[in-house]
């Protein structure tokens, strides 16, 4: 943090780390007094074109004024950002709040006038279009609404940059100069903006690891073994394509080449002629800060940290491991760890294996990222022990403690990768739910994501992983997952039975299994298992065991060709007689690959015991004996590759998670769902009744002459009385039932002839609240003398009306009891629940989950995704009710919650649904000042 330069006390949480255009980094943060110096030197390398864009006139360098203006603000009326990268600035960008003559003025004027000012070898990496996004950020905090921008017309790039920004905008030309006006409330269109930006920046910082054209192992030994000659040697022997370079600061003077491996040496990466895109580095950590130091002067893009001894060792390993974070953008290098096992990419113009991994894996379609090396070894043992040609891989990642390199940055570089068809990752921590679930949801409408949690139920992330603490139970969790597309599955081996299937075979079209093969008892088990996994199985077909190679294919074939079957599996024991693995394996892939050029492509799995080959001859290249079919005499077709498990419980499990995915892409792709529109929601109307519940008191200390202002400290959470809950949630057409306060049998008695009987009498003390169990509710009393003798009864029993704090409510309609809460998770974001009042959901934990805002989509998939749902659709003949209603219910208070986050729960229960219509019993809505909402405002790194 640095010192004030004027009136306000530095805003730090300002400070961001941004991917620009080309996948480097920046710092984006407040310009203060201490930079006069710095913005000096920079406009000193500012080109006399882009000074005269700026000030419309010759402007050959800054007067002392300008530099005490440009440097010293308020944080408020006046705000300048600067992009940096090591201590240089690259940009800036200043706004001043101007009245409507234009002239200067403060709150609460809304408009601001902006420019900015960018280094000529830094244009066109996107550093304008980042700053705007954050100034704007930060204009919208003080109170500004609009910007106002003059731009001489030959400045086309800063006019692009305004006019591609998404904001609703004004443009004029005037005096020779155009004139740009900019709604700053974000729009559809700005969002999408950004997020396409980010998508592209931080895709971009992934491949310049993935792909670089040089690569430097540092701490490569003088001797063969240990952990940089390992890397080295996997280099090597992958057949890395660029240039490779051995770096230890204790290698001999006069050694120029490293033996056997005959590579360049180096005692630091300052020695190597021309650049290095990459640098491994395993050094003990004490060294890394020097080795960074030399690789951010030398120009290297990444970095892949394999030493360990960070966070993963305590506190002070913690503190080295945000140091190294620090040091590492300040250079605008990007980090694979610490402690990583290191990156792996198989395409033939690259072949990187800089990884601990003995060699470079078989390619194929399968992207990997874990958060543990060891994981990482037994995925790629795995997926080559059972057949690597099944379904190879296209990059593997393996993050360590991913201090910033992130699972989210590879969904952003898989989703448009063409290598890729299926990824795979195992996460021990997930540091933005949020924006892991976005980007999620949109790489799961292109191609598969298959995730293993572990840490499911330690209650925190492992030691080494620095992200935000969250409150989020792990059912929350794969209930956000579900609804973002991804295939959830609980371990590493469940994770490459799925990758094998989805990354060979097309997705089924529908949940009807056909079973064949020459073992009765292994259809009959696989006939269970699809029960089992809610799947549609057909008979299974006996071949018996005297089935011979052409049995197989004549059955797989019409199994196929069978408009009733979406998929099939296929199972196999040994047989007697002399055919062998590869003969069997031929027939299947002949049949299937006959289906595939018919245009009657389906998935097809094998379930196999004990037989010798099959595996290999299964996933063999075509070509290969047993690895191709086609019709006698005629030419053979592409066989395709069919994966194969030992047991038919995992090949089921396998084949129901690409039913449910596929199913999921289907209604992603027909019924996207939307945000409903509800004209009698009164937005402004609950903004400004906030905006009081949540005003500070008038103590707030005065500014002393001439000194900064204090800050002023923000107002606890807020649990609201039930008035004032009841009338923010009616701006949102959402009714509570009136129910009035009983503190006397008199009160009581009037409270009912007010809302007429019968009435219910019941208590709203927190121990007893929601607990019919303890008897504290009366219901349907029908007359005074009821209402009075039901009154002794809960005092005699219960305790002093005082302590019961008994209310009188009119009775609602008979129905299901359920309960709708919203909340706000710190790392999550808004996220919606549902479930059935009482025990299913307190007891058994019944509860189903989505995000905010939540679409129409989601809201009738959240009622019916808990187990207790069919007492909703008249479970045993009772009434089915009004889900209608019920769904209309959840989206309001979905939009409730998104449109003002300083709410931040809402608990309505219970909420009585009957045949027609519903009734909320029960409200409590607590505020709080809206929290940072990570996902939703400029794009940053993470920075924990």
């Amino acid at each position: 943090m640095r010192p004030p330069s004027d009136t306000h006390a530095y805003p730090a949480h300002w400070e961001a780390d941004v991917v620009l255009r080309d996948g480097g980094t920046a710092q984006i943060r407040p310009i203060t007094a201490d930079d006069a110096q710095r913005l000096v030197s920079f406009y000193e390398r500012v080109s006399d074109e882009s000074k005269y864009y700026r000030f419309f006139a010759p402007y050959p360098r800054l007067s002392d004024r300008d530099v005490h203006r440009f440097t010293h603000h308020d944080y408020v009326d006046r705000v300048g950002l600067a992009a940096t990268v090591g201590d240089e600035f690259i940009a800036t960008v200043r706004y001043d709040r101007i009245d409507g003559q234009g002239l200067a003025a403060t709150g609460p004027a809304d408009e601001a006038e902006v420019a900015f000012l960018v280094q000529d070898a830094h244009q066109g990496r996107g550093v304008a279009s980042a700053l705007l996004e954050h100034i704007a950020a930060v204009a919208r905090e003080r109170g500004i609404r609009r910007f106002a921008a003059e731009v001489l017309p030959a400045n086309t790039k800063m006019i692009k940059v305004f006019t591609d920004a998404g904001f609703t905008q004004k443009r004029s030309f005037e005096d020779g100069v155009v004139r740009l006006e900019l709604d700053l409330e974000p729009t559809d269109r700005s969002l999408a903006v950004m997020r396409a930006r980010e998508q592209r920046a931080e895709a971009r910082s992934v491949q310049r690891l993935l792909a670089p054209g040089s690569v430097a192992v540092i701490g490569a030994g003088r001797a063969p073994g240990g952990v940089g000659r390992t890397v080295l040697r996997g280099l090597l022997d992958g057949g890395f394509t660029g240039h490779v370079h051995a770096v230890n600061r204790r290698f001999p003077g006069e050694w120029k080449r490293l033996n056997p491996e005959g590579i360049p040496a180096h005692r630091s990466i300052r020695e190597i002629d021309g650049p290095v895109d990459l640098a491994v580095v395993a050094v003990p950590a004490d060294q890394v800060p020097s080795v960074v130091a030399d690789c951010g002067e030398h120009g290297v893009q990444g970095l892949v940290v394999v030493s360990a001894g960070y966070a993963e060792s305590g506190p002070e390993g913690r503190d080295r491991q945000r140091e190294l974070v620090r040091q590492a953008r300040t250079y605008g290098m990007r980090i694979i760890g610490p402690n990583a096992f290191g990156i792996i990419n198989t395409a033939d113009g690259v072949r990187l294996n800089a990884s601990l991994s003995p060699r470079l894996p078989a390619p194929g379609r399968l992207g990997l990222f874990t958060q543990s090396g060891a994981i990482g070894i037994a995925l790629l043992s795995g997926l080559d022990r059972r057949g690597a040609g099944t379904a190879g891989v296209s990059t593997f990642i393996s993050a360590g403690n991913r201090a910033d390199v992130s699972g989210n940055d590879l969904l952003q570089y898989w989703y448009d990768d063409p290598r890729t068809d299926v990824a795979l990752m195992y996460l021990e921590s997930i540091g933005n739910p949020r924006k892991f679930t976005r980007l999620a949801r949109r790489t799961a409408a292109v191609k598969p994501v298959v995730v293993v949690k572990g840490a499911r139920h330690s209650g925190s992330a492992p030691t080494g992983h620095a992200v935000p603490a969250t409150g989020i139970p792990d059912a929350t969790v794969s209930a956000l997952l579900r609804q973002a597309g991804v295939i959830r599955v609980d371990t590493v081996t469940e994770l490459v039975d799925a990758g094998l299937l989805l990354g060979s075979q097309p997705l089924p079209a529908g949940p009807r299994i056909a079973i064949l093969g020459n073992s009765e008892s292994l259809g009959l088990l696989t006939y269970d298992a699809c029960l089992a996994e809610g799947l549609r199985p057909l008979p299974p077909r006996d071949l018996t065991t005297a089935a011979a190679r052409d049995d197989f294919r004549r059955a797989l074939a019409a199994a196929l060709a069978d408009d009733a079957c979406d998929a099939v599996v296929v199972t196999a024991i040994p047989w007697v007689g002399d055919a062998d693995a590869a003969d069997l394996a031929g027939a299947m892939r002949g049949a299937a690959a006959e289906a595939a050029a018919g245009g009657a492509a389906k998935p097809v799995a094998v379930v196999h015991l004990e037989i010798p080959g099959l595996v290999e001859a299964l996933a063999a290249p075509w070509g290969a004996p047993g690895a191709h079919g086609g019709q006698e005499g005629g030419e053979p077709f592409p066989a395709p590759r069919i994966p194969a498990y030992p047991a038919a419980e995992r090949a089921v499990r396998a084949l129901a998670e690409a039913v449910g995915y596929a199913r999921w892409r289907r209604q992603a792709a027909e019924e996207p769902g939307r945000v409903p529109q509800y004209e009698d929601i009164d937005e402004a109307g609950a903004a400004a009744d906030i905006d009081v519940l949540l005003a500070p008191s008038d103590s707030t200390e005065a500014a002393p002459p001439g000194g900064p202002r204090p800050e002023v400290p923000a107002p606890p959470p807020v649990s609201l009385s039930a008035p004032d809950a009841q009338r923010l949630l009616a701006r949102y057409g959402v009714s509570v039932l009136p129910a009035f306060p009983a503190p006397d049998p008199d009160a009581a008695v009037r409270a009912a002839a007010r809302l007429g009987f019968p009435v219910a009498l019941k208590t709203t003390a927190p121990q007893l609240r929601h607990r019919a169990d303890l008897g504290g509710v009366r219901l349907d009393l029908g007359g005074e003398a009821e209402l009075r003798r039901s009154y002794a009864e809960l005092t005699g029993y219960l305790g002093a009306p005082e302590e019961l704090r008994l209310v009188v409510q009119r009775m609602a309609p008979r129905g299901v009891d359920t309960v709708v809460r919203a909340a706000i998770d710190p790392a999550a974001g808004a996220v919606l629940s549902f479930g059935l009042a009482g025990a299913p959901s307190e007891l058994l934990g019944d509860t189903a989950h989505r995000l905010v805002p939540a679409t129409d989509r989601d809201a009738a998939e959240l009622i019916r995704s808990i187990r207790t749902a069919p007492l909703l659709f008249g479970w045993r003949g009772s009434r089915p009710v009004d889900t209608a209603a019920l769904e209309e219910l959840l989206l309001r208070v979905s939009r409730l919650v998104d449109d003002h986050p300083e709410v931040v729960g809402v608990d309505l229960e219970p909420v009585v649904v009957a045949p027609h219509g519903l009734s909320v019993l029960g409200a409590a809505v607590r505020l709080a000042p809206p929290p940072p909402r990570t996902d939703l405002g400029p794009r940053h790194l993470p920075s924990y």
